[in-house]
């Protein structure tokens, strides 16, 4: 899951610096779909529904694995694909335990579907994606997003730096994408036109290689909701196993509400600084912790819940330290 930010494209920008793509070495055979769910019962059948002409002329089998759901889900899940195997999650522990939890109930497999249950996938494209992954040797490969309307979604990313972060705050996520790399979010319309590789991007909808997948290791399940897809892309580039963009493959995602909802959001922004300081020193995670503290107070002096819930759990250190997920994941 991801950080939502406005669909509306402008022609503008270019990539950081491209990731290591490996060499391919075969084409990859039998794909395993995990799809996470919780109080999913209004959408799962509709991921369902799609994944036979979705995966057209692939090996494919199924797995979803539910956390916890009280509205009736899995007696949805059992009506519609009465074949897929079902995991009961012992505990809510968020959409990285769920994914980790699908994996290693699907055996032996050559990839692994990520889906949220509000995905579909269009004719053709888990073919695209497995084109993709034995044409660039990358080890994550990721479809075009359109979103319930239609309309491109801004899927991609750059890998976040101080100079992102302090770019967002000042002038907001959309327009500092539209200036070069200056931004996180990739807003430049041209490049969701071509194939080529991109730090990261929202996570759901995703094909890993099994490679990829045994190089980088598990979903990191601290995270609970956010940053767990940034933070598996740059350990699988850190391994050696890019992500690349595929357009033509492609997806709908109905998407969720973080952006409106101060809880998640909350989650969401202390993640961000997480995630950075796990990967950098304790300077400049102070610096990243103070931009971020400057956005969401710029914000919540203007009487955003959002930012000011955000606010609270950046100046609490127990929070940091162990943000506590919400119940309710829908």
């Amino acid at each position: 899951m991801s950080l939502r930010h406005p669909r509306r494209l402008v022609a503008a920008g270019h990539l950081s610096a491209q990731p290591r793509i490996g060499r391919a070495t075969g084409a990859p055979g039998r794909v395993g779909v995990v799809i996470v769910t919780f109080d999913s019962a209004a959408v799962v059948a509709g991921v369902l529904a799609s994944l036979p002409t979705g995966l057209a002329g692939v090996d494919w089998s199924v797995v979803v694995v539910d956390n916890g759901s009280s509205d009736g889900t899995l007696d949805v899940v059992r009506a519609a694909a009465p074949d897929a195997e079902v995991v009961r999650s012992p505990r809510n522990g968020g959409y990285a335990a769920g994914i980790n939890l699908g994996v290693a109930h699907l055996g032996d497999v050559d990839a692994y579907l990520i889906l949220n249950p509000d995905v579909r996938l269009a004719p053709g494209c888990g073919r695209e994606l497995l084109a993709a992954l034995r044409r660039t040797g990358a080890g994550i490969v990721v479809p075009r997003l359109l979103d319930a309307k239609g309309e491109l979604i801004a899927s991609r990313r750059r890998e976040p730096t101080l100079r992102r972060a302090l770019a967002d705050a000042v002038l907001g996520a959309e327009r500092a994408g539209r200036i070069r790399d200056l931004g996180e979010v990739v807003t430049d319309v041209a490049d969701y036109e071509r194939e080529s590789p991109t730090d990261w991007a929202e996570g759901s909808t995703q094909m890993v290689s099994a490679d990829c997948w045994g190089a980088a290791g598990p979903w990191d399940e601290t995270y609970f909701l956010y940053s767990e897809e940034t933070d598996f892309a740059l350990r699988a580039r850190d391994a050696g196993h890019a992500t690349w963009y595929v357009p033509s493959a492609t997806a709908t995602h109905l998407e969720g509400g973080s952006a409106g909802n101060p809880r998640l959001w909350k989650l969401l922004v202390a993640n961000r600084y997480r995630l950075y300081a796990r990967r950098h020193g304790r300077a400049e995670s102070a610096a990243f912790w103070g931009v971020l503290v400057v956005r969401e107070a710029s914000r919540a002096v203007l009487g955003k819940p959002t930012s000011r819930a955000a606010l609270r759990g950046l100046l609490s250190r127990s929070y940091l330290r162990h943000p506590k997920g919400p119940h309710s994941i829908a």
